[in-house]
């Protein structure tokens, strides 16, 4: 039977988080105590997949050999600054893929198209390919974002209008600028509960992953995109899409 990776991770990081800035932080401490809880001592499929998870968190750079100078070498560990970072919001965190997907699951219902790109950036991010997470997390910015406009323009030629232009250009830049500019022109319709996220967040977020997209896709510079970069992007991305759900539902029902 193949091995369920999903408790797997979330256990093992629920142990690395109680041993780290400790001595104890070791393979046998960790592994051991992992097997035990998900009980799968002598399943040799089951063991040798959560020992490749937690190699994954040295191949990723959330873990690394050595506790201090004095205990340079294995089986001491540390967290990495990367990893206390992972830590902090390990159960939403894209390093943990299934505790994301359940995260986000929790703010909105996605499109099959934004979800298949979300997928593809928590793949591309724990593979330290943070250029293809943040052209990935960017796609799926700009699926939800066209779908928000798509609904908006079939609201405004059922009132008998016509669309603005730029709101149906090819071009996401344009549409999310005719976008919020129609947003903006009707923001004093909205609920308050609506309305203050939208003033503070909507920009923001829009112009982060849009920023963080055409630095990796079209990149000015050899720099590479961060792994700090990428991680932000994907944390942001399910306060747009709940933002934009929000949007979509007030656009079917109060948009004039």
């Amino acid at each position: 039977m193949q091995a369920d990776y999903a408790p797997m991770r979330k256990v093992l990081l629920q142990i690395v988080s109680k041993y780290a800035g400790d001595s104890s932080l070791q393979p046998i401490v960790v592994l051991r105590e992992a097997s035990e809880i998900l009980k799968i001592r002598g399943d040799v499929e089951k063991e040798q997949a959560l020992l490749t998870l937690w190699y994954d968190l040295f191949r990723n750079g959330q873990v690394a050999w050595g506790y201090d100078i004095s205990n340079p070498e294995p089986p001491f560990c540390h967290v990495t600054a990367q990893g206390r970072k992972t830590l902090e919001n390990m159960s939403r965190d894209p390093a943990n893929p299934d505790g994301y997907t359940q995260y986000l699951s929790q703010k909105c219902t996605l499109n099959s198209v934004a979800q298949s790109y979300v997928s593809e950036a928590l793949k591309a991010y724990n593979s330290d390919c943070f250029r293809a997470a943040a052209v990935m997390i960017g796609a799926a910015a700009e699926s939800i974002v066209l779908e928000l406009r798509d609904n908006l323009v079939v609201k405004i030629k059922n009132q008998g209008q016509n669309a603005p232009t730029n709101l149906v250009d090819w071009r996401i830049n344009q549409v999310f600028d005719a976008l919020t500019g129609l947003l903006d022109n009707r923001k004093n319709l909205m609920d308050r509960r609506l309305k203050e996220p939208y003033e503070s967040f909507w920009q923001a977020f829009g112009g982060q992953l849009r920023m963080t997209r055409n630095e990796a896709g079209h990149p000015a510079s050899v720099d590479p995109v961060t792994w700090e970069t990428a991680h932000a992007s994907l944390l942001v991305f399910p306060e747009l899409a709940r933002l934009t759900s929000e949007l979509n539902a007030w656009i079917s029902t109060s948009y004039a």
